[in-house]
C-alpha cells in the first residue's frame, strides 16, 4: 500500500494510527460517522497533515468521491488485518491433520473439521477480494469503479451461513480438546497474528476463542461499509446501482441467519477498539437498602454489570441505567464462613404468595373467557392483562429466597435473592469459566461506562421479564396436573461421595424445588430407584441436580443458616406434552458435567389423579369408608391416621416441607400395602422409613377415601358458609358443619387439625404456616368425588380455580379457630341452621 495513500487524521502521527483509527469508525456501529472531508481538515496548518486541502468552488461530489477514496482504505486495512486473523487460525490446521493419521492424533479428523469447518473457503473469498481491491485503490481515480467487487462478496456470503450454523459446535469442540489434550490447550491459546503489512508491529498473542468468533463479527457488520460507501457515491455514478443490489443481498442474508450470535446484540467494541462480549444475561431480585428491587444483570467477557430498566420517555427509546459494575478480576465469591449474614428482611408470607397465584388464575381464566366470548373487548382484556402483569410482577419480586453473594474484593458487597439453586450455579459457573483467563483490573470513565450501559438495551438476549403475561397467545400455556419421575441411577463420578438429586419445575415464571432424593452415601454409581410424584402449573421444564451432601457443620451459610452442598452436576428438559402424555413411562438420560443421571417420567391429568376411586376389596383401608374401617378397628380414628401422625410428630415435625415435599413413591406405595394387608410389621417399617414417605401416606389415604373427609352431602354447604361475610354468621355456619359430619369424620379431622397446629407452631424451623399446611390438605380433605363435582367444580386443568381457593379457605378457617373439642361442640346449641 503506497504511504501517500492514506491522509493522516489529525492527532495521529503515522498511517497505521489513521489506519487503526478509520477501522474503528467502520467497524464500530457505535461510532459516529464521517459525514464530511472537512470534519478531518486540521483547524490549523499542521506539518504532519498529508490531507489534500479542498479546493474552493469544488464540488460536493467530488468531497464525496474523497471520501470514498477515505472510506475504500480503510476497508482496505480492515481486510489485511481480518485475513491476517483468519491465517493465524488456519496455521495449526495443516500439522493437526498431518498427525491425525498417525499413531498419536493431537486431535481425530472429526473434531479438526468441526474446529474449522468452512474458514479455509471463506479465506480464499477474502483474499480474492482484497487482491482485486488492493490495486484498484492503489490506483485511484474519480472515475474508478468497486461495485462488482462488492457486489461479488455479497453474493458470497452464503459461505458464512454454514459456518454460523456450526459456531457453536466448532466453540464446543475446541473447548472439549482443549480439556482434555494440554498440546491441543498450549496451541489454541496462543495464536500469533502477524501484523500489516511495513508496519514494525510484532505479532500479537490471541486465543483461538477469540478469533473463531472474527468471522461472527466480520459477517454481521457487512452491511457498515455499504452504508457509508453509498453515502459518498453519487447516485449517477456506475457503482451506484452495483453497491445497492451488494448491500439488498447482504441485508437479505442477515436477516436470515439466526440474530442469536449477532455480535449487535452480544458483543460492543470499547473504545480501545477491542471486543466486549456479553456472555449471559438475565433478570434477578437484588436486595438493595433492604428492599427488593427488579435488576437485569450483565455478564461480559470481562466485568458484571448491574442495570435497572429506564422508564421509556415519549419518542425516545428504552435505556438501561447502570446501578454498578464489578470487572471479574475484582469480582469473589465469599466462602459460607466469610459471608456476612442479611440484614433483616421481612419475607414474604407463604400464605400472600399463595393468594397472588389464586388471583393471577382468576385473572387467566377471565382473560380467556373474553377471548372466547364473541362480544369480548380488547379493552377489556388489555385492563385484565395489565393488572395480571402487576400481580406476577409482584410475585417475581416477592418469592425468590435463595440468597446470591458477590464482593468486590476493593470494597462493597451486592446480595441478590433467587428462586433455584440451579439458577445460582448458572451464574456463578459462567463467572468462573471467565475468570480463568488472564483478566486485568481496570477502572471505566464515565463516557466508556455510559456507552457500555447504552449498548445493554439492543445487547441484551433476554427481553421480558418471565411471567406469563409476556408470553404470545401461541405459546404453550405448559403442563398442569402430575408429573411421575422414577430417579434412578447416576454415573460419571471420579469419587465416592455422599450423593442426592433434587428435581425443580417451574410455576409461575419461575422455578421452585419439588423432590429431593435420599442421599446414597460413600458411593460412585448411586442407585436411588426412587419414585416422585410432583405437581405442575404451567410447567414447562423439569431439571435435575445432583450435589454431593456436606455434614461438615463449620460450613454453615450464614445467609440462611443452612450447611451448603456442593453441586456436583446439573441438567434439564424441556416437558414436551406430546410425549410425555404418553401412557408409557419415558426413560431419559441428563447429562451434567460428565456425570450422567437415568430417570423415567410419565403425565397423568389432575382429573385422573386426583379421581376418587372405591377400593374393591374392602378388606383394606385405603378407598374404603372412613365409617367402616373406625368399626371394623373398634376405634374412634383410624389407625393409619394416629400412626402416621404419631410418627411425624416424634421425628418429622421440624423437618423443612414436611406435607409439602414429595416423599418417594415407591416407599409410599410399601406402606400402603402393609396398612392395607394389617401387617404386623407395620411399626417398624414406620420407624425405619424416611419421614416425607409417610407423611405422603398420609396424604394418599384421605386422597383416596372414596368420598372426602367432610364429605360429598356438605360440600356446598361449606363452600356457602366459607363465603359469609358475617364473622358471627360465617361462625354459626361453620361450627353447625362440622356438628353436621358423622362421628368418625369429625372425630378424625379434629385429631387431624390439631396435629396440624403443633406443625405450624414449628413453622420457624419446618416452614411450613397454617396457610402452607391449609394449601396441602384443603383440597384433599374436600374436594367431592366424581359423581357430586359435575355440577360445581371448574376445569380439572385449573389448579387454582375458585373451588380449590375456597377449599383451602375452608381448612384455614378451622386451623385459624381457637381448640375445637369434640364433647363441647357436640353440646353447644344451634344458633344457625341451614339445611343441608
Amino acid at each position: 500500500m503506497e504511504s501517500d495513500l492514506l491522509p493522516v487524521v489529525p492527532g495521529m502521527q503515522d498511517e497505521d494510527e489513521a489506519i487503526s483509527f478509520l477501522d474503528r469508525v467502520l467497524e464500530d456501529e457505535n461510532a459516529f460517522y464521517l459525514e464530511d472531508a472537512e470534519c478531518l481538515t486540521p483547524t490549523s496548518p499542521n506539518e504532519h497533515s498529508t490531507f489534500p486541502s479542498t479546493p474552493k468552488g469544488e464540488s460536493e461530489s467530488d468531497k464525496g468521491l474523497l471520501m470514498r477514496k477515505l472510506v475504500l482504505s480503510g476497508v482496505l486495512a480492515s481486510e489485511e488485518i481480518y485475513i491476517n486473523q483468519l491465517e493465524a487460525l488456519l496455521l495449526p490446521m495443516k500439522p493437526l491433520k498431518a498427525t491425525a493419521t498417525t499413531s498419536q492424533p493431537v486431535l481425530t479428523m472429526q473434531q479438526i473439521d468441526a474446529i474449522f469447518y468452512k474458514i479455509q473457503d471463506i479465506y480464499e473469498i477474502h483474499k480474492d477480494f482484497y487482491d482485486n481491491l488492493c490495486p484498484i485503490v492503489q490506483q485511484w481515480d474519480n472515475q474508478t469503479t468497486v461495485g462488482h467487487l462488492f457486489q461479488k462478496l455479497a453474493s458470497q456470503l452464503g459461505m458464512y451461513k454454514a459456518f454460523v450454523d456450526n459456531y457453536k459446535c466448532a466453540l464446543e469442540t475446541a473447548e472439549k480438546c482443549s480439556q482434555c489434550n494440554n498440546q491441543f490447550f498450549k496451541i489454541s491459546e496462543n495464536l500469533k497474528v502477524k501484523g500489516p503489512k511495513d508496519s514494525k508491529e510484532q505479532p500479537t498473542s490471541v486465543t483461538m476463542e477469540a478469533l473463531l468468533y472474527k468471522p461472527i463479527d466480520r459477517v454481521t457488520r457487512s452491511t457498515l461499509v455499504l452504508h457509508d460507501l453509498l453515502k459518498h457515491t453519487p447516485s449517477d455514478h456506475p457503482d451506484y446501482a452495483l453497491l445497492q443490489d451488494a448491500l439488498r443481498i447482504s441485508q437479505n442474508f442477515l436477516s436470515s441467519i439466526n440474530e442469536d450470535i449477532d455480535p449487535r446484540r452480544t458483543a460492543v467494541t470499547t473504545p480501545k477498539g477491542e471486543t466486549r462480549q456479553l456472555v449471559k444475561d438475565g433478570y434477578l431480585v437484588e436486595l438493595s437498602e433492604n428492599s427488593r428491587k427488579l435488576r437485569h444483570l450483565f455478564l461480559f467477557t470481562d466485568l458484571l454489570l448491574c442495570a435497572k430498566l429506564k422508564k421509556a420517555t415519549v419518542g425516545k427509546h428504552q435505556q438501561y441505567d447502570c446501578k454498578w459494575y464489578i470487572p471479574l478480576a475484582d469480582l469473589v465469591f465469599p466462602s459460607p464462613e466469610e459471608s456476612e449474614p442479611i440484614p433483616q428482611l421481612h419475607a414474604t408470607p407463604d400464605h400472600e404468595i399463595e393468594d397472588m397465584k389464586a388471583k393471577i388464575s382468576v385473572l387467566k381464566s377471565e382473560i380467556q373467557k373474553e377471548k372466547k366470548s364473541n362480544k369480548g373487548s380488547s379493552r377489556t382484556i388489555e385492563r385484565l392483562k395489565k393488572k395480571m402483569f402487576e400481580y406476577e410482577s409482584w410475585l417475581l419480586l416477592s418469592s425468590p429466597t435463595i440468597p446470591f453473594r458477590i464482593h468486590n474484593k476493593n470494597g462493597k458487597s451486592y446480595l441478590f435473592l433467587l428462586s433455584s439453586d440451579y439458577e445460582r450455579s448458572e451464574w456463578r459457573e459462567a463467572i468462573q469459566k471467565l475468570q480463568k483467563k488472564d483478566l486485568q483490573a481496570f477502572a471505566l470513565s464515565s463516557l466508556e461506562l455510559q456507552v457500555l450501559t447504552g449498548s445493554c438495551f439492543k445487547l441484551r438476549t433476554v427481553h421480558n421479564v418471565p411471567i406469563i403475561s409476556n408470553k404470545d397467545d401461541d405459546e404453550s400455556p405448559g403442563l398442569y396436573g402430575f408429573l411421575h419421575v422414577i430417579v434412578k441411577s447416576a454415573k460419571g463420578f471420579s469419587h465416592s461421595s455422599n450423593l442426592y438429586c433434587t428435581l425443580e419445575v417451574d410455576s409461575f415464571g419461575y422455578f421452585v424445588s419439588k423432590a429431593k432424593t435420599r442421599v446414597f452415601r460413600d458411593t460412585m454409581e448411586p442407585e436411588w430407584n426412587e419414585e416422585f410424584e410432583i405437581e405442575l402449573e404451567g410447567s414447562q421444564c423439569l431439571r435435575i441436580l445432583c450435589y454431593e451432601k456436606c455434614y461438615d457443620k463449620s460450613k454453615l451459610n450464614k445467609d440462611n443458616n443452612e450447611i451448603v452442598d456442593k453441586i456436583m452436576g446439573k441438567g434439564q428438559i424441556q416437558l414436551d406434552p406430546q410425549v410425555v402424555q404418553s401412557k408409557n413411562w419415558q426413560v431419559d438420560v441428563i447429562e451434567m458435567n460428565g456425570i450422567k443421571v437415568e430417570f423415567s417420567m410419565k403425565f397423568s391429568s389432575r382429573d385422573m389423579s386426583l379421581k376418587r376411586t372405591p377400593s374393591k376389596k374392602q378388606t383394606g383401608v385405603f378407598g374404603v369408608k372412613i365409617s367402616v374401617v373406625t368399626k371394623r378397628e373398634r376405634s374412634k380414628v383410624p389407625y393409619i391416621v394416629r400412626q402416621c401422625i404419631e410418627e411425624v410428630e416424634k421425628r418429622g415435625i421440624e423437618e423443612v416441607g414436611i406435607y409439602r415435599i414429595s416423599g418417594v413413591a415407591t416407599d409410599i406405595q410399601a406402606l400402603k400395602a402393609a396398612f392395607d394387608a394389617n401387617s404386623k410389621d407395620i411399626l417398624m417399617m414406620l420407624s425405619d422409613m424416611d419421614i416425607n414417605a409417610i407423611a405422603g401416606t398420609l396424604k394418599l389415604y384421605f386422597r383416596e377415601l372414596p368420598e372426602p373427609l367432610l364429605t360429598d352431602r356438605l360440600y356446598l354447604a361449606f363452600m356457602e358458609g366459607i363465603a359469609l361475610s358475617d364473622p358471627a354468621a360465617k361462625e354459626n355456619c361453620m361450627m353447625h358443619l362440622l356438628r353436621s359430619l358423622p362421628d368418625p369424620n369429625l372425630m378424625t379431622f379434629l385429631f387431624l387439625l390439631h396435629h396440624l397446629k403443633k406443625v405450624a407452631e414449628k413453622e420457624p424451623i419446618n416452614k411450613m404456616s397454617l396457610h402452607n399446611l391449609a394449601t396441602v390438605f384443603g383440597p384433599t380433605l374436600l374436594r367431592p368425588s366424581e359423581v357430586e363435582s359435575k355440577g360445581h367444580t371448574n376445569l380439572a386443568s385449573d389448579i387454582w380455580s375458585h373451588d380449590v381457593m375456597a377449599q383451602v379457605q375452608v381448612l384455614l378457617y378451622y386451623l385459624q379457630h381457637p381448640p375445637i373439642i369434640f364433647s363441647e361442640l357436640k353440646r353447644n346449641t344451634l344458633y344457625y341452621s341451614t339445611d343441608v
